[in-house]
C-alpha cells in the first residue's frame, strides 16, 4: 500500500511540474521512475529495484535542492523517499 501512495505522489508531482511550469521533463521522469515501482508492486520485479529507484529519486531531489535552494518539491520528496524506503526495508518488503 505504501508503495502505491509513493507512486501516486511521484506521478502527481510530475503532473504538477508539467501543468505549472510546462516541464515535459517532469512528467517524463516521474513516469519513467514510476513504471518500475508499479512492476515491483505487482510482483514482476524484486523489491530491491524499488529500493534503488527510491534512492535515485531521493538523490535527484537532493541535487536539485542543492542547486536551487528551493524547498518545494525537493524537501517533501526527500522526506517521503526516506520514510518509504525505511518502511519497505523494515517490513522486509
Amino acid at each position: 500500500m505504501i508503495l502505491w501512495v509513493y507512486i501516486a505522489m511521484l506521478i502527481a508531482g510530475g503532473m504538477v511540474g508539467f501543468i505549472k511550469a510546462g516541464s515535459k521533463a517532469s512528467i517524463i521522469a516521474s513516469t519513467v521512475l514510476a513504471v518500475p515501482l508499479v512492476a515491483v508492486n505487482l510482483g514482476y520485479l524484486p523489491m530491491q529495484v524499488a529500493w534503488v529507484v527510491i534512492g535515485m529519486v531521493s538523490a535527484i531531489f537532493v541535487v536539485r535542492f542543492a542547486k536551487t535552494r528551493k524547498p518545494m518539491p525537493a524537501i517533501p520528496m526527500i522526506v517521503a523517499s526516506a520514510v518509504v524506503l525505511t518502511l519497505l526495508i523494515v517490513r522486509g518488503r
